[in-house]
C-alpha cells in the first residue's frame, strides 16, 4: 500500500504544475476577452454618437443611418 502512495506523490508536482498552467491560461483568456470586449463597447458607443449627430444636423435621416 506505501508504493502505491509514492508513486502517486511523485507525480503530484506534475499534476499541480499542470493545473497552474491551464487556470493562468484560462484566466489571461478572460482577460483578453473582457479587454476586447471593453474596445468593442467604447467603438459601438463612438459609432452611435457619430449617427446621432448626422441625424440632428440633418445631414443623414434616420432610414439611411
Amino acid at each position: 500500500m506505501e508504493v502505491l502512495y509514492e508513486l502517486t506523490l511523485h507525480d503530484l508536482p506534475f499534476v499541480i504544475w499542470s493545473y497552474v498552467i491551464i487556470w493562468v491560461g484560462l484566466a489571461g483568456y478572460v482577460l483578453f476577452i473582457l479587454r476586447r470586449l471593453s474596445k468593442l463597447n467604447k467603438e459601438i458607443k463612438v459609432l452611435k454618437e457619430t449617427v446621432d449627430a448626422k441625424i440632428a444636423d440633418g445631414t443623414a435621416t434616420k432610414k439611411e443611418a
